[in-house]
């Protein structure tokens, strides 16, 4: 149950980090001016959000099901992965401190395509958030490379922990799209609002996967030099 929250959890944050964050919030502002009904608003935030679980969903079962299907691979993972997973933990949590830092091309859709899928309607908010969800920002790409997939293939429950990643990406977009289909919250608003909390919650948890990843490390690798 600890590795599904987890795994919810960092689809989260990875949504309210501020690349994503502003991915999301353009996608659905964007959207609600092409759909009038606020109802329609709210559909289409849903519909954005299969679209962005789809394609973690795939991607995270072809890369899982492909590593574990080479042989030579999946014994290494099985002898090493507690090995392994303590460096890349530690990695991610001084990366979600900033002590890290790497640039990575953002993937983007001209006006002129994103206008033909909006005018698509649900099914174009499908399209548009399967898109997105492979824009990687540096925080997402880390979150969802470097602390999902190596958690996933430790786990039996490994191909389920992509598709609620991609539910918890979602999930503050079908709030979102529930706030400003009713007038509730502006999109300035939201936006300086997630990105001052996404501040503290992305330290808290930098700092709890600095702290696994050593323990993983002294448990896993250090100990060994003194048995």
């Amino acid at each position: 149950m600890l590795t599904l929250l987890t795994a919810l959890w960092l689809g989260i944050l990875t949504s309210i980090s501020p690349c994503p964050l502003a991915t999301n919030i353009a996608a659905v502002s964007f959207l609600s001016k092409k759909i009038q009904h606020p109802r329609s608003v709210l559909y289409a935030g849903i519909a954005y959000t299969f679209g962005r679980m789809t394609a973690y969903a795939v991607l995270g079962l072809i890369i899982i099901k492909s590593l574990v299907a080479v042989p030579v691979i999946a014994v290494f993972l099985q002898k090493y992965m507690n090995k392994i997973l303590g460096p890349v933990l530690l990695i991610v949590g001084l990366f979600l401190f900033d002590v890290i830092k790497f640039n990575l091309k953002v993937f983007s859709l001209s006006t002129k395509k994103q206008n033909a899928i909006a005018q698509s309607g649900i099914p174009g908010a499908f399209l548009i958030g399967l898109l997105f969800a492979f824009s990687f920002c540096p925080i997402s790409a880390a979150l969802f490379f470097g602390s999902l997939i190596p958690l996933a293939l430790s786990n039996s429950y490994g191909s389920l922990l992509p598709l609620l990643y991609g539910l918890g990406t979602g999930l503050p977009v079908i709030a979102f799209a529930v706030m400003i289909a009713w007038g509730i919250v502006s999109v300035s608003q939201w936006f300086n609002k997630m990105k001052k909390l996404e501040q503290y919650m992305r330290r808290i948890t930098g700092a709890i996967f600095i702290f696994i990843g050593l323990y993983f490390i002294w448990i896993h690798i250090v100990s060994l030099f003194f048995t």
